[in-house]
């Protein structure tokens, strides 16, 4: 195993916390020895911040040099980050490596079987958080499309923009009420592609050819957006 060490002090944090970088590297060296580890590399990041997880050189050079079987040692969470999102980030990336996470104020140890269950409750906690983050993004597009509000991106076939806000526009919403009604008796997406060609009916961008992907992606379009008015 691999040691891998990393310290941190903002700039006043030895004064808070009460312990220098030289003590957190040697209580983490004593971690090492005791553990046998083969070989210990120090890397730290003196007087900044850890809220930023992106402006610390000396801890992502560390997660680049731990691989399989090695470990991240810290003194404690609060060296490694200041917020639960970047924990559960840099547990993720240890993890993707099979490299283990140990800190020795709140004697989390991922190389004991405890501590792999910590580890695996902060996967599910992001897991939990994406999820969550994804099922509120889609509630609020949903209710936006409901309100008629554009949400972004092209504007959707069967409509156009006034004040900000989506109106009906009467010639596509006739191509999609073809659209369906060809759909419903059978037709092919190619047969629906020349029927819209024969009926004089353009594609978003004015052109008087239309594509069957096109009719495909316009048909998922209108059956999501009656799942969502239904819900």
């Amino acid at each position: 195993m691999k040691a891998i060490c990393y310290t941190r002090v903002s700039t006043t944090g030895q004064a808070e916390d009460g312990i220098s970088m030289n003590a957190q590297e040697a209580k983490l060296r004593a971690w090492a020895d005791l553990n046998g580890a083969e070989r210990v590399t120090i890397f730290s990041d003196p007087g900044v911040s850890g809220w930023k997880l992106k402006n610390r050189p000396g801890l992502q050079e560390a997660l680049n040099a731990a691989g399989k079987g090695d470990a991240l040692i810290v003194y404690s969470l609060s060296r490694l980050a200041r917020s639960t999102k970047d924990t559960i980030t840099i547990a993720e990336a240890l993890e993707k490596r099979g490299a283990d996470l140990v800190s020795l104020s709140e004697k989390i140890d991922t190389t004991t079987a405890a501590g792999k269950m910590v580890f695996r409750m902060l996967a599910v906690l992001s897991e939990f958080e994406r999820d969550q983050v994804s099922e509120r993004t889609r509630f609020a597009l949903a209710h936006k499309r409901a309100n008629g509000e554009k949400t972004g991106g092209d504007v959707p076939y069967g409509y156009r923009v006034e004040d900000g806000r989506l109106v009906p526009d009467a010639g596509e919403q006739k191509a999609i009420a073809l659209i369906r009604e060809l759909h419903a008796a059978g037709a092919s997406l190619r047969e629906i592609a020349v029927r819209l060609e024969a009926d004089g009916y353009r594609t978003k961008t004015g052109r008087s050819r239309w594509h069957p992907a096109a009719v495909s992606a316009l048909l998922k379009r209108i059956e999501r957006d009656a799942k969502e008015k239904a819900a």
